[in-house]
């Protein structure tokens, strides 16, 4: 498959996922709001639909690539039903754990709402309904390495789309012919969840069984080296593959100290992870591979210009997209969010928190592409201790900034948990003499700051003409900012027809089943 096909492919899947998402969030805010209901919803939510985010964005992939790689055809079939069967287990027993513990986990994803034992209590029920999508989604994920590994992303891709199609049919359903209270609408929502990870499962599964050449070959796993590694490599990937969606948790936890803190932050960062996520997906399904293969040729040089080349496209993404989240954050929560219980006031707290968040877009992305080469170098060390490092800025600012701010405070400490966050991972690529942008990519990022300087002062302007933007102003704004962006872009350079020509080449080789990894 050429890489634009295979980008346009994963691609598309990300963007449906995240429009799709969006349609749910938007749902959500509809029917719940941003009151205590809400507030313990979205609480309990956030634990199982981090792991989701997670392993769905690749997060495992780091971890299942480049150890299938080193095996043959067989031994690899073999290795990956072994993984599925014992990650299964251990996913069982952490379900039950946490059904059993719930209160528990309800005050440590919460602590705010400790005075508050209604909602502390629904925060334990929501989370019990909720979690078993976890062991849904991490299988669908371990599944969907083997099939990228495969070169075969359709399922993959598309998979994804269960979990929020199957909520959004569940709120239209508890909208349209249902009248239940706020607590009860919420419950069906977190049990519908797993459900529809379990579809998730289903569809990854089916094309996994096909199997075509390399079946998968499930036994009574063998407690093999290579199996221990995967299991103990497996929470230091996870973590470092999502160290933003960690920042966001040790940020609910403070946010949960404010009313309506929980709910501002988790609208917000649903518009923030938008393009977020569509690079985050892409850089662990294509890139990763890509950095592998030149690390098991020892092509330091390749390696070195292809995190560059990624870089540069992921920052003329996320330069204008950051740009344009904090010109239009007012607007965006009101068309979007405004509706049902969600009130005025609560848009308005939203909005706040995204200015705040959108600072910090760029550097989340810059850490999430450049970690792919530790992840291919299997210096996995490096990567948890960067985001370690992303993590203490989070905690800390976000606590200093929050008195004075609120809730938009300690978005912006999630901002600067990015940055210290990206500042550690290009640290640690220094240590390794693979940090090196070079003047090309240099002058790219001068011309794509250029490009987006351009596409804010015109968002500006136009933004000035609107007395109250509606959704067709927001939707003239958004395609017309686009354009202008687009227009500066080819202006300045900072996109040119050899970066179209380059997609239609085709990609590389498939991993060589012997060419292992230092």
């Amino acid at each position: 498959m050429s890489l634009i096909r295979s980008s346009l492919l994963v691609g598309l899947g990300s963007v449906a996922s995240r429009i799709l998402g969006f349609a749910r969030d938007v749902l959500f805010a509809q029917a719940l709001g941003a009151g205590p209901v809400a507030d313990a919803f979205l609480a309990a939510f956030r634990l199982p639909n981090l792991v989701r985010r997670i392993v769905g964005e690749g997060g495992l992939n780091p971890v299942l690539v480049p150890a299938l790689s080193r095996e043959s055809p067989d031994e690899a079939a073999t290795v990956a039903g072994d993984a599925l069967s014992v990650f299964a287990v251990a996913l069982l027993a952490l379900t039950g754990f946490v059904e059993i513990g719930a209160g528990l986990i309800a005050f440590l994803l919460a602590p705010g709402l400790h005075d508050d034992g209604r909602t502390l209590a629904l925060v334990a029920l929501y989370t019990r309904l909720s979690f078993p999508i976890v062991i849904c989604a991490t299988l669908a994920s371990l599944a969907a390495a083997v099939l990228n590994w495969r070169g075969r992303f359709t399922a993959t891709a598309l998979a994804p789309l269960a979990v929020n199609g199957g909520l959004i049919l569940t709120l239209l359903a508890l909208e349209s012919g249902f009248d239940l209270p706020l607590a009860s609408k919420a419950a069906w929502l977190a049990a519908a969840s797993s459900l529809a990870g379990l579809v998730q499962l289903g569809i990854v599964a089916a094309a996994l069984l096909q199997g075509g050449s390399r079946p998968v070959r499930f036994r009574r796993p063998r407690w093999s080296p290579l199996l221990k590694s995967l299991l103990l490599a497996g929470l230091p990937v996870l973590a470092a593959s999502g160290a933003v969606q960690i920042y966001f948790l040790a940020a609910t936890q403070i946010a949960s100290f404010w009313p309506s803190g929980i709910s501002w932050l988790y609208y917000a960062e649903r518009v923030m992870q938008l393009p977020l996520g569509l690079m985050a997906g892409l850089s662990a399904s294509l890139l990763l591979p890509e950095l592998a293969r030149h690390h098991q040729a020892g092509e330091r040089q390749a390696l070195v210009t292809a995190q560059n080349r990624a870089l540069e496209v992921a920052l003329l993404l996320a330069l204008p997209a950051g740009a344009a989240l904090f010109i239009l954050a007012r607007p965006i929560s009101t068309v979007l969010f405004e509706r049902g219980a969600f009130e005025a006031t609560d848009a308005e707290g939203t909005a706040l928190v995204l200015m705040a968040l959108s600072l910090g877009l760029p550097f989340a992305t810059v850490a999430k592409v450049l970690s792919q080469t530790l992840f291919a170098l299997g210096s996995l060390r490096t990567a948890l201790m960067a985001a370690g490092m992303g993590l203490v800025v989070t905690v800390t600012a976000s606590l200093i900034l929050a008195w004075p701010l609120g809730p938009a405070g300690i978005a912006l400490g999630v901002s600067l948990g990015c940055l210290g966050h990206a500042g550690a991972v290009i640290l640690g690529l220094r240590r390794f003499g693979l940090w090196a942008p070079g003047r090309r990519s240099l002058s790219r990022l001068a011309r794509t700051a250029a490009a987006a300087l351009v596409m804010s002062v015109g968002l500006l302007g136009a933004g000035s003409v609107f007395d109250e933007t509606g959704p067709l102003a927001l939707t003239a704004l958004c395609l017309g900012g686009l354009a202008l962006y687009a227009l500066a872009a080819f202006a300045t350079g900072a996109m040119t027809r050899d970066d179209w020509a380059s997609l239609t080449k085709k990609s590389s080789e498939p991993l060589r089943p012997d060419a292992g990894l230092s």
